[in-house]
């Protein structure tokens, strides 16, 4: 949700950040119009923070201009999304294997495991009636504590300009209740109980298959169809 922010923080770089996540989650929805003034009044800050942060944004490729008719969010393009699935796929395969093998040398934090089995809990839980952007934020968190239980933080930091991405697609997907739900009950749930077992190959398959299934539901959501 977007928030009045207080004016002793960075306000161009709050504002940034919360107009990331909006689009991220779908809060502000591919090809949503953009209107500084509103955004401004919503978010109780000046348009010039505003302004510098919807600059920022264009240079990710996350809003465009329309022609004389201002900004909007930029469409998925579902041609891309498949791309970054692929990329996905390996680097969440790769995660997993380091993460199992982390916690098979005892080279990890109780507490690291904890969150996991929390964040798990938490997300199987969800049901109809959850919001699309908080099972959004909770679908990248649960990923990226995976991405840090591997040891490795270059994969987080490699995948970091990427996620705003990917998470516009989920929001598309995840408006199935059906596969929001067994996305945690199944497909999370077998990813980390092969990486808390120390199985660092079914725990590389478990991830890779999951990638390989949100893949193929979002291309069936987001591809034309054929005639």
């Amino acid at each position: 949700m977007l928030q009045v922010l207080p004016a002793t923080q960075s306000l161009i770089d709050r504002t940034y950040q919360q107009l990331l996540e909006a689009i991220a989650d779908g809060t502000l929805a591919p090809g949503q119009r953009i209107r500084q003034a509103e955004l401004a009044d919503r978010m109780g800050v000046s348009r010039q923070p505003v302004s510098h942060a919807l600059h920022l944004l264009k240079r990710q490729g996350l809003v465009e201009e329309t022609g004389g008719k201002g900004l909007r969010v930029v469409p998925l393009d579902p041609f891309r999304v498949m791309q970054l699935y692929q990329v996905r796929e390996v680097v969440d395969g790769l995660a997993a294997r380091l993460g199992a093998r982390q916690i098979a040398a005892g080279a990890v934090k109780a507490s690291e495991i904890d969150g996991l089995v929390e964040q798990l809990a938490v997300g199987t839980a969800f049901d109809v009636a959850t919001p699309i952007p908080v099972l959004v934020r909770a679908d990248t968190d649960f990923h990226r504590a995976l991405y840090r239980l591997s040891g490795n933080p270059a994969i987080e930091e490699m995948t970091a300009p990427l996620w705003p991405h990917l998470m516009r697609s989920m929001a598309a997907v995840l408006r199935d209740p059906d596969y929001a739900i067994r996305v945690w009950r199944d497909e999370h749930a077998a990813i980390l109980r092969y990486v808390l077992d120390g199985d660092s190959d079914r725990a590389e398959m478990a991830a890779r298959d999951h990638a390989a299934t949100a893949a193929r539901v979002t291309a069936e959501q987001l591809l034309p169809k054929a005639a």
